[in-house]
């Protein structure tokens, strides 16, 4: 396979023990195993290295950032960037070995669609399904980029479709899935309020409920049963404390 490329599979972490080693062996198809951890008080250095993987430990700066400098400390220009609870499916894999095998082709990149576990089913439904994402990617023609939080993949070319699903096992509980999102409607507000952005109370009243409407009922997201109930509950929840969030900076007090 003269063409073939190598690739580097990139993965960010921190306290990921009972997660990471289902997440790299998903990957040993892979060229190389990166892992970027932001210093865990688990063991999870210690289970990725054993599985091969190179590990770096270093600082946390953000989503964005921690993720862009693993994709520039990876050996190989091409790169497959995972989170820890995330898994490539059987098809996803052949896909991704198969560009392997001659060289990715002209694209610069590749979107996957990322299915998420819900409580012990996927969600095939509302806002949550088809999560399509560019994670596979050629660095010298893309990166990350975007906000520190819910960041996004920027890809100077063209980009091809995949259609094996890459798993995310992204709650552990309600309460799990609870804090985070009022975590990322924290910083989320913060960032919004760093780059200039400020609103009223139309968006606190207005957007969670058409975020609810758009997933829960638009996006067929009542077919996921009481499962997508939750979730579009929890996501119009997220857009209401993001927005309140930000009406408060807005006029000069604590979020």
């Amino acid at each position: 396979m003269a063409n073939a490329s190598p690739l580097s599979a990139c993965i960010i972490t921190f306290n990921e023990a009972d997660r990471i080693e289902a997440c790299l062996r998903s990957l040993d198809f892979c060229d190389e195993l990166l892992v970027v951890d932001s210093h865990s008080t688990d063991d999870t250095r210690a289970r990725a290295a054993a599985l091969g993987a190179r590990v770096i430990e270093r600082d946390w700066p953000g989503y964005r950032s921690q993720k862009q400098f693993a994709v520039e400390a990876a050996s190989h220009d091409w790169v497959l960037c995972l989170d820890a609870d995330e898994r490539v499916t059987p098809q996803l894999r052949g896909e991704i070995q198969a560009l392997k095998a001659r060289g990715f082709g002209p694209a610069a990149g590749y979107s996957l669609p990322r299915i998420t576990d819900y409580f012990g089913r996927f969600l095939r439904h509302g806002n949550a399904y088809p999560d399509r994402l560019v994670r596979l990617f050629d660095r010298r023609r893309g990166g990350w980029s975007g906000y520190e939080i819910h960041e996004n993949t920027r890809i100077d070319g063209p980009v091809g479709r995949l259609a094996g699903h890459l798993e995310h096992f992204s709650y552990r509980s309600l309460t799990d899935h609870l804090n985070r999102m009022q975590r990322y409607a924290d910083l989320m507000a913060q960032a919004l309020y760093a780059r200039g952005r400020r609103c009223g109370l139309t968006p606190v009243l207005v957007n969670p409920a058409w975020r609810f409407l758009r997933g829960y009922v638009l996006r067929l997201g009542f077919l996921d049963g009481w499962r997508g109930l939750v979730f579009a509950l929890i996501e119009a929840n997220y857009v209401r404390r993001k927005y309140l969030g930000l009406f408060f900076r807005s006029r000069g007090m604590p979020g």
